[in-house]
C-alpha cells in the first residue's frame, strides 16, 4: 500500500501524468489546468476537441479569487446552497491557465466536488504550487464516462502510460451522472447540461431553469 496516496498523486501530477480519480458523480480525468504539455496529453488522450473548453477542480470557492474568477450575485447565490456537490460553475475569469481550458469568451468551469479523496487531492494541488487539475470526465471523448473503480482501471489500460488510478484502497466514485453545468457569467444563469442535479434543486435558489 502507498503510505501517501494523495502525494503520490500530486508528485504524478507535477511530473506531467494525467490522474484519474473518483467524485461524487463519475470518474474524472487530472492535468495541471496551468501546463500546456500537460493539457494537451490529456486532450490527445481524450480525442477531445481543442475548442472544447475544460473545466477545472477547486477544493473550496475563497481559492477562486486568487485564481482570477469573478463572481456574479447568482453564482454566490448558487455556490453557497450547492457547493460542495455535483455542479460545475461557468465563471468570467482573468487567470492564466494552458490554452483550451477557458471557453472562446475567457470564462472556465469551476468544480468543486463532494467526494472526500477529490477534495484532498484539490486541496493537497492548491498547496502544491501547482494546478489547479482539470476536471473532465474520465473517457475517450464520445464515450461513456467511467462509472466504478472497474470501468476505470479498463480504460486507463486502453490507453498510453500517462494515465494513472489514483491508488487509494476501495476508492469509488459515486454516482452514474455527470454534473449539472451552469453558466453563471451574466445577470441569470443558463443551464449548459442537466446532469446530477434536477431543475428541483435550483428552484429555492434561483427559480425556474430551463
Amino acid at each position: 500500500m502507498i503510505p501517501d496516496p494523495i502525494g503520490e498523486a500530486v508528485d504524478w501530477i507535477r511530473s506531467g501524468g494525467l490522474l484519474a480519480y473518483p467524485t461524487e458523480t463519475v470518474w474524472g480525468l487530472g492535468a495541471d489546468a496551468r501546463s500546456p504539455a500537460s493539457v494537451e496529453a490529456l486532450r490527445r488522450w481524450k480525442g477531445r476537441d481543442d475548442s472544447t473548453p475544460i473545466s477545472i477542480l477547486i477544493s473550496d470557492a475563497s481559492e477562486l479569487p486568487g485564481l482570477g474568477f469573478e463572481w456574479t450575485p447568482v453564482a454566490e447565490r448558487l455556490a453557497s446552497a450547492l457547493w460542495p456537490g455535483p455542479m460545475t460553475l461557468v465563471l468570467q475569469c482573468s487567470g492564466e491557465f494552458a490554452r483550451g481550458v477557458a471557453r472562446s469568451d475567457g470564462a472556465v468551469g469551476v468544480r468543486c466536488s463532494s467526494h472526500p479523496l477529490c477534495s484532498a487531492i484539490a486541496r493537497r494541488i492548491a498547496h502544491s504550487g501547482i494546478g489547479p487539475i482539470t476536471a473532465t470526465s474520465l473517457n475517450v471523448s464520445g464515450s461513456p464516462p467511467a462509472l466504478n473503480r472497474g470501468q476505470a482501471k479498463e480504460i486507463c489500460a486502453r490507453g498510453d502510460a500517462s494515465v494513472r488510478l489514483l491508488e487509494v484502497e476501495g476508492a469509488e466514485a459515486g454516482g452514474d451522472t455527470e454534473s449539472t453545468v451552469i453558466d453563471a457569467t451574466g445577470a441569470a444563469p443558463e443551464v449548459l447540461r442537466w446532469g446530477a442535479l434536477t431543475p428541483e434543486d435550483f428552484e429555492p435558489i434561483v427559480g425556474s431553469l430551463r
